[in-house]
């Protein structure tokens, strides 16, 4: 039997005097699509850093694909956070992405990087940004430019943090059809953090309700209702409530 794409066990994450992830355990298996949703700094993003072998868990540890975090580094693509990224930084679309074939900034571009650029840019519908300046880009523009990225190495796993954040419902709507399309033509696992419910009921296989711990993992229609919800969150709201209408 194949080791599952995301293996997370007992995973503790202490920063000073603070848990920020606390006994975290789950396994997601090939294939799936996982959200992961919760409130602002229920250790979201901390996970996902555990996975990539960003961040040393304190206690427990991580697989990716049955290895280590940082061997299994160049089979997995990684969308973080667009409000993190300096969008003066001098650069164009092709180099950015090329960046994730080489894991660094590239002084010069082959012909046959920038074939294979140009190649995962039109894969998601943005050929034309190919020498376009970053900081011309839009939030979806630039979104989708990341996501060429992270998808050069046509990963067998792909992490986004918040991939809608910034973007317009149009625009939001592609990210998701480009991200489905992907995974049917490839087979792939992709794990999304979101802070919409909605479109974690709707686009994933799995959920993982988290705040520090897990309050609740499963099937969306299984994991999205009150209790897990409230647990995280200490309240339900009116866009929790229209989850189950």
């Amino acid at each position: 039997m194949d080791p599952p794409a995301l293996h997370i066990h007992h995973v503790t994450v202490r920063f000073g005097e603070t848990d920020i992830l606390q006994d975290v355990t789950f396994d997601l298996e090939r294939g799936q699509f996982l959200a992961v949703v919760g409130p602002n700094g229920a250790g979201k993003s901390t996970l996902f850093k555990v996975a990539l072998g960003l961040i040393r868990p304190r206690e427990g540890h991580a697989a990716v694909g049955g290895k280590a975090p940082l061997s299994a580094a160049p089979g997995v693509g990684y969308v973080p956070q667009l409000k993190t990224f300096d969008r003066t930084f001098p650069a164009t679309a092709l180099e950015l992405v090329v960046t994730g074939l080489r894991r660094a900034w590239p002084a010069r571009v082959t012909r046959a990087e920038r074939e294979q650029a140009a190649a995962t840019l039109q894969r998601v519908g943005a050929g034309h940004l190919l020498h376009r300046s970053l900081a011309g880009l839009s939030s979806g523009e630039l979104q989708r430019v990341f996501l060429a990225r992270s998808l050069i190495r046509q990963p067998a796993i792909v992490l986004l943090d918040e991939p809608a954040t910034g973007v317009d419902f149009l625009a939001e709507s592609d990210l998701y059809d480009l991200l489905e399309r992907y995974q049917t033509e490839t087979g792939a696992t992709i794990a999304m953090i979101t802070h919409d419910l909605a479109a974690a009921r709707y686009h994933a296989s799995q959920v993982i309700v988290l705040n520090r711990r897990v309050h609740g993992y499963g099937l969306p229609e299984e994991v999205l209702c009150d209790e897990c919800l409230r647990g995280a969150y200490g309240h339900v709201g009116h866009a929790h409530t229209l989850l189950s209408a």
